[in-house]
């Protein structure tokens, strides 16, 4: 009788994504993030009506829903639905582009401070408690408003959300690092005669990615949100659709229209909400204790 095939064993990898493919939670989360990123990408195919170069006419100023105009007009008399088509382009790109900045300076930190450790570790981890010492709010208000004036977009605001995000993100790398460099095949490697650069890059740092991109996940949320605080309170990109700028001239005529508020602030709560729940999605499949 012919012995069944023994099953190769799964890598961590393939057992989480495994585990994400029985998670409906992965996949409501995942369709919402491709649907917010469809909308950053491709506003156009959403809306006929460009709200960057549409011009508003305060002849519809809080004129209600129709089959052309979905959401209505805001006080300016301006296509609701359009603007928050197109505000989720900055709010995303302010969300990726930051959270691209804050993953590689969290990853280089981590990855030095936890695989030499002495008084290089002692140096960066006093560095992290620093900043993590700054509000982050507070941090990207003043470092938003200093530059400002220069014109330079989103830029500011995205560089104060990657600037200042990153010390929670390197303490996790930091802790993977240190809990790979001691395992036998990182030691078996140095054996072999593998510099330090190889080890690092090829055998503890897949080991600090997993964590890393789960933090990753849930701070691209936060920074979308910290785009629109921003923004409602006027330090964010000047003369640029976005959500945070609609909720914040909306809320002014919150008594005779709720409209204009709630679409931009839903479509807002919603791509934060989305984006966390992926991130715990994620993180429970990469960690078995959670399982």
């Amino acid at each position: 009788m012919a012995s069944a095939p023994i099953e190769a064993p799964r890598s961590l990898a393939r057992d989480a994504w495994h585990d994400l493919q029985r998670n409906p939670v992965f996949w409501i989360a995942g369709s919402l993030v491709l649907l917010m990123l469809l909308l950053a990408a491709f506003p156009g195919l959403f809306s006929s009506v460009d709200a960057r170069t549409a011009s508003c006419s305060l002849g519809d100023s809080l004129r209600g829903p129709s089959p052309e105009h979905w959401f209505g007009f805001d006080k300016q008399g301006c296509d609701v639905y359009a603007r928050v088509v197109y505000g989720a382009r900055s709010s995303v790109l302010v969300g990726v582009i930051s959270t691209l900045i804050t993953g590689v300076i969290a990853l280089v930190v981590g990855l030095l401070a936890g695989y030499y450790g002495g008084w290089l570790d002692a140096l960066l981890a006093r560095t992290v408690d620093i900043f993590m010492g700054i509000p982050i709010l507070l941090g990207a208000v003043v470092m938003a408003k200093a530059l400002s004036g220069r014109e330079l977009g989103i830029w500011p605001v995205i560089l104060a959300c990657g600037l200042l995000g990153w010390p929670a993100v390197a303490r996790v790398v930091r802790s993977s690092v240190i809990a790979a460099r001691h395992q036998d095949y990182v030691q078996a490697a140095r054996v072999l005669g593998a510099g330090h650069l190889r080890v690092m890059l090829r055998h503890i740092l897949p080991n600090a990615l997993a964590p890393m991109v789960v933090m990753l996940t849930i701070a691209l949320g936060s920074f979308i949100a910290l785009e629109a605080t921003l923004s409602f309170l006027g330090v964010g990109p000047r003369n640029t659709v976005s959500w945070g700028v609609d909720i914040a001239e909306a809320q002014r005529w919150i008594r005779e229209a709720s409209r204009p508020l709630m679409f931009p602030a839903g479509f807002l709560t919603v791509t934060v909400l989305a984006f966390i729940m992926l991130g715990d999605a994620v993180r429970e499949a990469f960690d078995p204790k959670l399982q």
